[in-house]
């Protein structure tokens, strides 16, 4: 068996004999140290991207400008995941146990955010008329790969930025850093670039700033360069103060082979770890039914609930606001329930959730309940002013709570459940659980989207893939409430 250079920190070597639940070390009672507060303030600059570019604001942008129709640009994005998807699959599980063999992770995350920052500038040109369609869904295609494959980076190192017993506070500040951080740059928009000229209010400037054009869709262009410099901005102390892995003294190279090895040797191993491996079958579907709730959840309301700019920033700073919510109840969750059954409890609120806003349009309230326009609107405000429109976005805040609440969770169990001297290789497996069939949920909606020529259609394998992956996580033994 190949041994992997260093042994993470914050773990206690309690066996994992089957019958004995893996556990952590009591919590601390100290403070996060300089490092754990720099690794948790680079996790939540990272994310913004998510919420501004790939779920709120660009991806609707993409289908309903650029495309020009919301049907068919669910398949085009759809089409576009499937395809990083593919890639990081390849990618990522290799890469976590190579650079566990070389030891820094620091280099290749500093080249990753030198290829993503431009790229995010970049997107302020995807204009009709301006930069190829394709090429913008080239750009998507390599930030989608290179993001995917910095969180097998940033992840591997939850345990080095930890004190012993702090990787679940980590894990869920992390995410609530995160959310917070989006809320914050969603309302920026909203108050600076999207509120003027529709609104009379007294603290909302009387036209966009810096001149940017609502007719040109701007305000909708901006996210990209936003989250680039936000990201940069949030890589700088954590570059300085988060402890890297030291050097094995192994050239790139010669680690690149060793770790093609010891992904071998891994997967040859997991029969000695089989909750690991159920584990990470179950998340495999559970996470790609996550994942594309997160990718085509702001499409999905555009198109469904027919809301433009306003509307759609709105949404995202009330989920995103929730989401801080579901990053702060995880840690809870994990204490009093076990990671194990926490997450449990996460995937299928969310199935319960999906299948609800699956019943809902502007015209109908959960399946049977028709609304007529007639019926008048519930306040003057300039969104959400009909009944329908309220149900789906309290849909919305309860799905966000706790799609959050499962990602922290998550994590949180492969630390229990993974051999400490494996952290990053397995870690590597982890997000290959997440993301090597995300290419298969991407493609079964771009196909259900298609056939039926219909969004509800498109999300119902969602549903299918959230549930195998509930009834997978009961075959897995371990992850229970601390000793």
């Amino acid at each position: 068996m190949s041994e992997l250079a260093g042994t993470p920190p914050g773990l206690s070597d309690v066996a994992g004999a089957e019958g004995r639940e893996d556990v952590l070390t009591p919590p601390p009672t100290g403070k996060l140290s300089k490092g754990a507060l720099s690794w948790i303030l680079h996790q939540g600059t990272r994310d913004p991207y998510v919420i501004l570019v790939t779920i709120y604001v660009f991806a609707p942008y993409f289908s309903r400008v650029l495309i020009g129709d919301p049907v068919k640009g669910q398949a085009t994005v759809a089409d576009i995941s499937t395809t990083y998807g593919l890639l990081t699959a390849l990618l990522a599980p290799i890469l976590g146990a190579s650079i566990e063999r070389y030891g820094p992770r620091k280099p290749l995350m500093a080249l990753g955010l030198a290829i993503m920052v431009p790229l995010l500038m970049a997107l302020w040109w995807a204009t009709p008329g301006g930069l190829p369609v394709g090429l913008i869904g080239l750009f998507l295609i390599i930030l989608g790969v290179i993001y995917n494959c910095g969180d097998v980076l940033q992840n591997s190192l939850l345990s080095r930025a930890a004190e012993k017993g702090q990787e679940p506070v980590l894990s869920g500040l992390g995410y609530a850093v995160a959310n917070g951080l989006s809320v914050a740059l969603l309302i920026f928009v909203m108050w600076a670039f999207v509120l003027p000229g529709q609104v009379s209010w007294s603290f909302v400037p009387s036209a966009p700033l810096f001149g940017l054009s609502q007719t040109a869709h701007e305000p909708s262009r901006i996210v990209g360069p936003l989250a680039g410099a936000v990201m940069l901005l949030g890589a700088i102390p954590f570059f300085l103060w988060t402890r890297d892995a030291p050097r094995t003294g192994l050239p790139f190279v010669a680690a690149l082979k060793e770790g093609f090895k010891l992904i071998l040797d891994t997967f040859g191993n997991l029969k000695g770890h089989a909750d690991v491996a159920k584990f990470l079958g179950a998340r495999m579907l559970y996470c790609d039914g996550m994942t594309a709730l997160l990718i085509f959840g702001g499409l999905f309301a555009a198109g469904l609930m027919k809301w433009g700019e306003l509307e759609m920033l709105a949404y995202g700073v009330s989920l995103s606001i929730f989401g801080v919510l579901g990053g702060l109840l995880a840690p809870w969750l994990d204490r009093v329930l076990g990671p194990r059954r926490a997450i449990q409890l996460e995937v299928g609120a969310c199935i319960l959730i999906l299948v609800a806003m699956l019943g809902m349009t502007r015209e109908q309230i959960l399946y049977f309940w028709p609304w007529d326009a007639s019926q008048g609107v519930l306040w003057n405000g300039p969104m959400f002013r009909t009944l329908p429109e309220v149900i789906y976005l309290g849909l919305g805040l309860l799905i966000a709570v706790f799609v959050t609440a499962q990602y922290a969770s998550s994590r949180t169990l492969l630390v229990r459940l993974a051999p400490p001297d494996r952290m990053a290789a397995f870690f590597g497996l982890f997000s290959l659980s997440g993301t090597a069939t995300m290419w298969v949920g991407s493609l079964l909606v771009a196909l259900a989207t298609k056939v039926f020529e219909s969004q509800v259609a498109g999300f119902i394998p969602i549903a299918g893939l959230l549930a195998l992956g509930l009834l997978g996580l009961f075959t897995v033994k371990g992850g229970g409430r601390e000793a």
